[in-house]
C-alpha cells in the first residue's frame, strides 16, 4: 500500500486528492471510498491506499485512514500530550460544535445546529467534559 496526504477535498462534492509521499502525480479519491470514516477525511489527513488507472487518470483503488502522523507519535501536530484534557466551559464546547458543524455540514440550518449543540453540550455534561 500507498501512503500519503489528502491534498484537498471538497465535502460539498465529495472528492478530492491524495498527494503520495512518494511524489509523483495526486490520486483522486471520493468521499465513498472512506465508507463510514468520510466525515473525518480533512487536508493533511495521512491515509494508506492502492491505486488504480481510471478513465481519466489515476483514481484510488481502496484507501484507509492512517493510525497516526508518519513519526509514529499518537500526538496531535503542534501541541503536546500531557494526558490531560482541557475542560472547556458549555458556552466554549457550544462555539466549538457550531465551527464544526457549519464547516463540516453546511447544509444543517440554523435550528439544526441548535438542536445537534443542546444535545452535545448535555452529554458532555453528564461526563463532566464541560463546565456547568
Amino acid at each position: 500500500m500507498a501512503v500519503g496526504r489528502v491534498a484537498r477535498f471538497d465535502d460539498v462534492r465529495g472528492y478530492g486528492f491524495i498527494t503520495p509521499a512518494a511524489g509523483g502525480e495526486d490520486v483522486f479519491v471520493h468521499a465513498n471510498d472512506f465508507g463510514d470514516q468520510r466525515h473525518q477525511v480533512r487536508p493533511g489527513l495521512r491515509v494508506e491506499y492502492e491505486v488504480e488507472q481510471g478513465e481519466r487518470g489515476l483514481k484510488v483503488a481502496t484507501v484507509r485512514i492512517a493510525d497516526g502522523p508518519e513519526d509514529g507519535s499518537a500526538a496531535t501536530p503542534g501541541r503536546e500530550d500531557d494526558g490531560m484534557c482541557d475542560v472547556l466551559t458549555s458556552r466554549q464546547f457550544a462555539s466549538e460544535v457550531t465551527e464544526i458543524l457549519v464547516q463540516r455540514v453546511p447544509t444543517l440550518t440554523g435550528a439544526q445546529i441548535v438542536q445537534i449543540r443542546q444535545h452535545l453540550t448535555e452529554h458532555a455534561r453528564s461526563h463532566c467534559w464541560v463546565d456547568a
